[in-house]
């Protein structure tokens, strides 16, 4: 049965589209390039208390024309759409996010008393990570709002993204647990301690593996660097976008692969000449961004030279450079025609792998990419095992924990953004090396280049859209840590899918839920 307190709430609040009005402006904050943590904890409660307050269909309509008004504006340029098709996708995403809100709303009365809680927040955990498997990954995930807050981030490393996910819809159900019940300690007392004790465990944890754990302090000097603004200016002049959209269609003619042969020489020149400079400066490793318009570009048949020139660079000064290669396929034949590539030249010259990207771009990339295989390459060398990803890669926490069950020591990371997603998208990247305990060097042409230790700490950082110099020099850890999280994987979102049915399950068998007559006080958690 239900308390007096509960059954009577929607008729007992007077102030329902206050609380829309403050979720929807918090909304604007919990994501994306405007977010601001503490919004990321604010908003789930505020839409979370009107949907519980309001007649259930009107509610959750207006909660998810809430989320999609919000998403509209601070997605716009995340998604590389325009006009019906990407409000048509905001719309989607919004109803998927919406989805939590219903559960809870049916299962919640149903179970009653400080358990039912647990069901805002497993149903949140369970769609955002069966979502993760989706085109765009993990990307919008909540976890990344809390970007900067190293004790609670450590928490990745146990239980992936999911935890944090969980904490902070856990917070939005029990401050509206407390609410219901009018903040009367007596009655909130235990389920208020208990919560806090968790969360306070969480950061106290954290802050202890932060200061006692410290990286180890055996470092290399890592350099990232993309093509001078001089380099790219000269390319954008001198290559049509037109011949560039030829080649990636694949209807480029002889003379226009001549042409883009002559414009790519000067990004890669720039590039080659940029890798020595920083080898001469100290580099050990060298990191090439993503390749794009911006970076290094080449023709499959001119690949070879390329890398034999890269190779005599990488030997001459005793260095390990990775090359990220956008390879322009011949024309003619079966698309896509192009290959999205990172090259690692070991300082003996020789090729140490080819990665392939294997998560592509939607509504971009796919179906003008060759996809890879989803294998990332790990190999042993004097500054520690070193791993690649690229880019998109690394919103897929199961893609990336192959290099942390590899044990690897340091993710090297090419990649290629856009003003939208700058900087959220570099920021939370830095997820996957507190997960896996890796160091990760992300360099990226048109975005926000970032290096941080195996616990999240930034290291080095350029901004292509502030930074003249398109170079960012780091020293590196050359020591990971092992982690519960690349072991034992999602386990803590399969605990929480599991959760769910269970209490969806219980709501189903205790049927619709009935008033009391009278209010009675129910059992506090203990703790």
């Amino acid at each position: 049965m239900l308390d007096r307190s509960i059954a009577s709430t929607r008729s007992a609040d007077r102030l329902p589209y206050l609380w829309l009005l403050l979720a929807t402006a918090l909304l604007f904050f919990s994501g994306g390039r405007w977010a601001i943590p503490l919004a990321a904890w604010l908003a789930p409660l505020f839409l979370l208390r009107f949907v519980r307050t309001h007649r259930p269909l009107p509610g959750l309509l207006l909660a998810w024309l809430a989320r999609a008004a919000a998403a509209a504006v601070v997605a716009r340029g995340t998604f590389l759409l325009s006009g019906a098709e990407y409000y048509a996708v905001v719309v989607l995403v919004a109803g998927l996010t919406t989805l939590p809100y219903l559960i809870d709303r049916l299962v919640t009365p149903r179970i009653g008393g400080f358990g039912a809680t647990l069901v805002f927040p497993l149903a949140f955990v369970t769609f955002e990570y069966l979502t993760g498997f989706g085109p765009a990954g993990t990307m919008n995930s909540l976890a990344t709002t809390q970007y900067g807050n190293l004790p609670l981030l450590q928490l990745v490393s146990v239980t992936g993204i999911w935890g944090i996910t969980f904490l902070i819809t856990w917070f939005a159900a029990v401050a509206n647990w407390a609410w219901e019940r009018q903040f009367a300690w007596p009655q909130v007392r235990g389920g208020v301690v208990l919560y806090a004790a968790i969360l306070a465990a969480v950061l106290l944890g954290g802050g202890a593996r932060l200061a006692l754990f410290p990286p180890d302090a055996s470092q290399v000097r890592v350099a990232g660097l993309s093509p001078s603004r001089t380099a790219v200016a000269a390319f954008d002049q001198q290559l049509p976008t037109a011949t560039l959209s030829l080649l990636l269609a694949g209807k480029a003619t002889p003379a226009d692969r001549a042409h883009a042969r002559a414009s790519f020489a000067t990004l890669d020149g720039d590039l080659l000449r940029g890798t020595q400079q920083e080898a001469l400066a100290g580099a050990k490793i060298v990191v090439w961004p993503e390749a794009s318009p911006v970076g290094g570009n080449i023709l499959q048949e001119d690949e070879p030279a390329l890398i034999r020139q890269a190779g005599a660079l990488a030997r001459k000064e005793g260095i390990y450079l990775d090359m990220g290669l956008a390879v322009f396929l011949p024309s003619g034949g079966k698309g896509p025609y192009l290959r999205d590539e990172a090259v690692l030249l070991a300082p003996t010259g020789q090729v140490v792998w080819t990665y392939e990207k294997s998560h592509l771009v939607p509504f971009s990339e796919q179906g003008e990419v060759v996809p890879g295989a989803g294998k990332l390459p790990t190999v042993s060398t004097p500054y520690g095992r070193l791993a690649n990803a690229i880019c998109f890669d690394a919103d897929f926490p199961g893609l990336l924990r192959q290099a942390g069950r590899d044990h690897a020591d340091l993710l090297l990371l090419p990649a290629d953004d856009w003003k939208a997603i700058t900087p959220s998208h570099a920021q939370a990247a830095t997820l996957r090396a507190i997960e896996d305990g890796f160091s990760e060097v992300r360099e990226t042409s048109n975005g926000l280049s970032l290096a941080v230790d195996y616990q999240g700490r930034p290291l080095a950082a350029s901004n292509y859209f502030t930074t003249d110099t398109q170079v960012m020099v780091a020293d590196v850890p050359i020591r990971g840590a092992h982690t519960i999280y690349a072991t034992i994987g999602d386990l803590f979102a399969w605990l929480c899918l599991g959760g769910l049915a269970v209490l969806s399950a219980l709501a189903i068998v205790r049927g619709r839920p009935r008033r009391a007559t009278a209010a009675r006080p129910e059992p506090q958690p203990t703790l």
